[in-house]
């Protein structure tokens, strides 16, 4: 099946926030371990670390708030998500490592990086 133009355009939007995001992190001295980190139970924008903490990032990029502002985004069915896609990462690894989630909200091209947006 073929991406409309919307979704490719939506595509590229994605992409160019998660390279925001890791340029962002890489400077700050987090190492980007995965991206796009596909468990059974979903997908990951960003799993990096920083110091002895592994930090799931959700990446959310809005060129406008039609819809909302990017941080708006991150619902609690997400964040369940996200959590449950730590425990499999956990899992793999067999043992119980510091946990962080993270959000990167990119509105026209800005990034707010919030830590610890939620538990």
């Amino acid at each position: 099946m073929q991406n409309s133009p919307k979704d490719l355009r939506k595509k590229i939007l994605g992409r160019s926030g998660e390279d925001l995001t890791c340029r962002y992190l890489k400077k700050h001295g987090y190492k980007i371990l995965f991206r796009n980190y596909t468990t059974p139970f979903g997908e990951a924008d960003i799993v990096a670390k920083q110091k002895d903490t592994v930090c799931f990032v959700e990446v959310k990029t809005r060129n406008s708030d039609e819809y909302g502002l990017p941080s708006e985004a991150v619902t609690r069915a997400k964040q369940q998500r996200y959590r449950t896609i730590a425990k499999f990462y956990c899992s793999t690894l067999g043992e119980e490592v510091p946990i962080r989630y993270d959000v990167a909200a990119i509105y026209n091209g800005e990034l707010t990086y919030f830590e610890n947006a939620f538990i």
